[in-house]
This record gives C-alpha cells, sequence and structure tokens, in this order.
C-alpha cells in the first residue's frame, strides 16, 4: 500500500497548510550589542566593545551570571559581578540585557528566604512573584507623604515608653559588636504577629550560622509566616552584598503601596558600607575619608529616603526603618555613624557598659532619641513617659555621687531607690515582647511607687504578676488604651487598682521593712 493510499491522510492538505504556514513567517531580526571580557579580579571585572550600556544596566555573562555597569569610561566598562566569577576569563562574551538590576514582588515571597537575586535560599523550590521591581526607585515625594503619628510597638518597655518608634519612621541601632542590636529588631519583628504588619529582615554580609538562628527564632515565634528574609552571607560576592538592602526596600515597597503597614530591618549597614568600599577601591574611584568613596553618604541617604508613611489618597501604607551600624569602641562619631545619624530621625544607642552589668536591652537611655517622639506615642505611654525620663535621669546623675560614698539625704536616698527599681523594670528578657497593657500596668505601678517598697531581687516576680494581672484588664479599658487620644483618669486609677491588688499576692518576704 503507497502512503498517497492510506487512509485518513491528505498530502495535498498537509502541503497546503505548510505552504500557508511558510508565507505567513516573517524572520525578526533582533540587534544585540555584545561585548567581551578584558579583565576579572575580585568581584569586579573589566568589558570592552559595550558602546551603549547605560549606568547600571544588568550585563549577562556566560554561565547565567550577571553584573551591573558601574564605571562607564570611554574605552571600557567597570562591571560589579553579582554571582560566582571563578568561572569567568578574559575573552569572555558579555550580553547586554537592555533593563536595570530588578527583582520580583508579591504575597509568594511571605515567609520566604531568598537572596538579593530574588533566587530561592530555603529549600522550599520556586518562588512565585506578582511582578519586578527595579531596586533603585525613587523616593516618595514630599507632598506623597503624611504625618508620622502611628507608633510601631516594638514590645520593649524602654523603647515604647523613652524612645517611641512611629510607622514611617526611621530608628538607627547603633553600638559595638555583641551589645544586641540585632536582638532589638528582632523582637520588634516578633511583636508585630497579630498586627498586620509585613516585616523585612534584611542580612547583609553575616555568617551563615548566624542568619539560620535568627529565622529559627522567627519561625518558632510564629512570625517567619509575615516575613521576608532577604540574605547576602559574608561569603557571597561584595556587590551581591551591595544591592541587598536595595533589593530588600523594593520588596517592602511593594506591601507599603498596597496600603500595608511594612517594617524593614538592615543588618548592617556597616557591612553594606564595608562593600562598597571595595567595590569602588577595587574600581579606582578615589577614597576619601576612612578610604571610603565620596558618595558613601549617598548610597545610605537614598536607601533610607523611601522610607515613609504615604498619604491616604496613596493607600496609607507606611515603610519603618530600622539600620543597624556597628560602632568601634563606642566611637560614634565616626564617618558612617555620624552619616547615618543625620540621615534617620532618632537613633538607639547600645552601651557596652551597661551590657556588662548585665542590664539587657542594654539601652543608653541618655545618649538615645526618637525625634518624632511623643506625636507617635500611645496617649496612656504618654501620660507616664515623662515623670520616668525625668526620674530616671535624675537618679542616673546622682547615682555617680553616690558611688564616692558620700552621706545622703533621706530625698536623694529614695530617689536613688526610685531609680534602681525603674532600670530594673526597663530590663527585659529576649525574645519576650510585651502587650501595651502589659507594659502599662508595670510602669504605671513603677510610677506611682507601687514597687518602691518591694526588695530589687524580687522584682522580677512582682512583674510577673502585674502581667497575669494585665490579661484581666476589663475590655473597655483595654481598647481605650489602644485608641484614646488620652488617659482619662478613670482608666489610670482602675490600672493601678489592678496592680495594686496584684501585688499583694507578693510573700509578706518580699516586703521591705
Amino acid at each position: 500500500m503507497t502512503v498517497a493510499n492510506a487512509p485518513g491522510v491528505d498530502l495535498k492538505t498537509a502541503f497546503s497548510a505548510l505552504r500557508a504556514a511558510r508565507e505567513r513567517f516573517s524572520p525578526a531580526f533582533v540587534a544585540r550589542e555584545i561585548g567581551r571580557i578584558t579583565s576579572v579580579s575580585t568581584g569586579i571585572a573589566s568589558v570592552s566593545g559595550l558602546k551603549s550600556v547605560g549606568f547600571e544596566e544588568l550585563l549577562a555573562f556566560p554561565g547565567g551570571a550577571f553584573g551591573i555597569a558601574f564605571n562607564i569610561d570611554e574605552t571600557e566598562i567597570g562591571v560589579v559581578l553579582l554571582d560566582d566569577y571563578a568561572h569567568l576569563c578574559a575573552g569572555d562574551e558579555v550580553e547586554r540585557t537592555g533593563r536595570v538590576m530588578d527583582v520580583g514582588v508579591g504575597a509568594g515571597l511571605l515567609g520566604r528566604v531568598i537572596d538579593p537575586l530574588g533566587r530561592p535560599v530555603d529549600g522550599r523550590g520556586r518562588v512565585v512573584f506578582d511582578k519586578r521591581l527595579p531596586i533603585e526607585r525613587p523616593a516618595a515625594a514630599i507632598m506623597d507623604r503624611s504625618a508620622v503619628t502611628e507608633p510601631l510597638q516594638s514590645g520593649l518597655k524602654v523603647i515604647d515608653a523613652l524612645i517611641p518608634i512611629g510607622r514611617g519612621q526611621r530608628e538607627l541601632i547603633l553600638g559595638d559588636r555583641q551589645t544586641g542590636k540585632t536582638a532589638i529588631a528582632i523582637d520588634t519583628i516578633l511583636n508585630q504577629v497579630g498586627k498586620d504588619v509585613v516585616c523585612i529582615y534584611c542580612a547583609i554580609g553575616q555568617r551563615a550560622s548566624g542568619v539560620a538562628k535568627v529565622i529559627e527564632g522567627l519561625r518558632a515565634h510564629g512570625a517567619l509566616d509575615h516575613t521576608v528574609v532577604v540574605v547576602a552571607e559574608g561569603s557571597d560576592a561584595p556587590g551581591l552584598t551591595y544591592i541587598a538592602p536595595y533589593a530588600a526596600t523594593s520588596i517592602a515597597e511593594y506591601f507599603m503601596e498596597a496600603g500595608r503597614d511594612v517594617l524593614i530591618v538592615y543588618d548592617d549597614l556597616t557591612q553594606h558600607a564595608r562593600a562598597y568600599r571595595e567595590l569602588s577601591l577595587l574600581l579606582r574611584r578615589p577614597p576619601g575619608r576612612e578610604a571610603f568613596p565620596g558618595d558613601i553618604f549617598y548610597i545610605h541617604a537614598r536607601l533610607l529616603e523611601r522610607a515613609t508613611h504615604l498619604r491616604a489618597g496613596l493607600g496609607g501604607g507606611s515603610l519603618t526603618a530600622l539600620p543597624i551600624i556597628e560602632t568601634e569602641a563606642q566611637d560614634i562619631s565616626a564617618y558612617v555613624p555620624t552619616n547615618l545619624i543625620s540621615i534617620t530621625d532618632g537613633q538607639i544607642y547600645l552601651s557596652p557598659s551597661l551590657f556588662e552589668l548585665g542590664i539587657l536591652p542594654a539601652v543608653d537611655v541618655a545618649r538615645s532619641v526618637s525625634r518624632v517622639g511623643g506625636k507617635a506615642q500611645r496617649a496612656a505611654f504618654r501620660a507616664i513617659s515623662g515623670d520616668l525620663k525625668l526620674a530616671y535621669a535624675q537618679f542616673e546623675e546622682l547615682e555617680s555621687f553616690a558611688r564616692f560614698g558620700a552621706r545622703l539625704d533621706a530625698d536623694t536616698r529614695k530617689t536613688i531607690e526610685h531609680g534602681k527599681r525603674i532600670r530594673a523594670c526597663l530590663k527585659q528578657n529576649e525574645l519576650s515582647p510585651e502587650s501595651v497593657p502589659a507594659q502599662l500596668t508595670i510602669l504605671l505601678a513603677l510610677s506611682e511607687g507601687l514597687l518602691d517598697e518591694i526588695a530589687l531581687e524580687r522584682l522580677t516576680e512582682a512583674q510577673d504578676l502585674l502581667r497575669q494581672a494585665s490579661g484581666e484588664m476589663p475590655a473597655d479599658v483595654r481598647e481605650r488604651l489602644e485608641t484614646a487620644f488620652h488617659l482619662s483618669p478613670e482608666d489610670r486609677g482602675a490600672i493601678i487598682a489592678l496592680a495594686h491588688s496584684a501585688l499583694k499576692a507578693l510573700p509578706p518576704a518580699v516586703v521591705v521593712d
């Protein structure tokens, strides 16, 4: 049997379809601009032959590697490499992509751990994106911003009462290494559970073991579900470390522009500045103070300016930034710390001396400030914070004189004893953020002197009783603490009565005669 006589086969029809398809096809010619690598060194490459490349354009290298055009010279381009570059060598082809560096954004990122390029590093498969946004985006215009008036509760008494943080604020956390800077940021993330706040934790140049510990802590406390973790490890290319905070901010802006409240933690910008210094020196940019390039202020200013509170017409979302910076030998007047202090809306300074004394979190209240202040603080906190600040400042001043063994009158001794109890009550365990009712019950009892007659070594037990009592607070009082414009005398009296009743349950041995 011949093919032509085979049943069901119509060669004439088949050839007609092929002819029609051939006639419809018109080849498209796409112009591609290809250059070549002239040299490769640590984290950077020099490329020639790309005459039309733009500043910060993304370039494709062999093996799926990418780089960003950083130096645009007449004869060659200085490229910052973003991937492993061990396989690259002189003579390899480099191709333009025609776009700037971008990152995938979307709700599918919640609960995931990714690198600055948007690739998953948590072993849970592909990440689902809604769209892609450039990592470098202009900050919101002044007319698109609203005043910072809503508080962002950290769950830490010393911060919520004395150094309040508002939604849309930029509050710097600084101190020497191993003083608890990351712990404050993580506690703040944990305190957002159930508060409809999206959190972004950006690890910049950190050890893999330290990042794994943070992720496990977030998972154990149920905070990873509303958190995106962006990781650039210390062993990664310096270019990846450099773009990490910008990529994390674009992810945060996606949620902010959708009307959500977002908290982003940059841990830490010291490593970011060092990575940029390394790249700049390798690209032979002129060094300045401490060998940093002249635009080191600008790279952090354009990053932190993106944190804001949008006006209601744009959804009313907010982006609160907690940048972390490491000081050396308590020198907050160094180049990078002073830059960031001038950019941000306040700073939380952690003292090594307080840390060594076991006063945790080791916040130095005298050297810490929130420039938004009471405008972004709940009314109930604002009603008692002034007295606490004054009493604590008086205590610290008098404590220095008491060290010399001077004879003190009764009023001075009373002020010092009251200050010791303020310091003890402001201490708080790691990974243990406290609710607003619990904080206010303890702080009101403290300001009213209910704890002055309790021995210092039993204050922890007294605070536990006050926390338990705060859970029995009437629902209407609890609601007013969250929403009221001021703390009414009736509510204040109800909380004090509740605290007084709870402290009666202390064993008689606790009371000092």
